[in-house]
């Protein structure tokens, strides 16, 4: 996973603004204790800290993957 891959599932699941907020502020044991953005800063596989996001969240199995986006023509 990319890290605009990542970005994008926050953003879809918890909103532009809430998802930068999240970012900064949720502190995970599971990064180490550190923040998401501290965690993606570090080195830490983006497709990772989104699992431990999800975990932390609640995010059901089924919004994991993020949201259909239909191709392009």
């Amino acid at each position: 996973m990319r890290s605009s891959q990542f970005w994008r599932l926050m953003e879809d699941e918890f909103g532009v603004a809430y998802a930068r907020v999240l970012a900064r502020d949720l502190v995970l044991t599971r990064l180490g204790g550190r923040s998401v953005v501290d965690a993606l800063d570090g080195g830490a596989d983006p497709r990772e800290v989104w699992l431990a996001v999800c975990d932390a969240q609640d995010v059901p199995e089924s919004r994991r993957l993020g949201r259909d986006i239909p191709p392009r023509r």
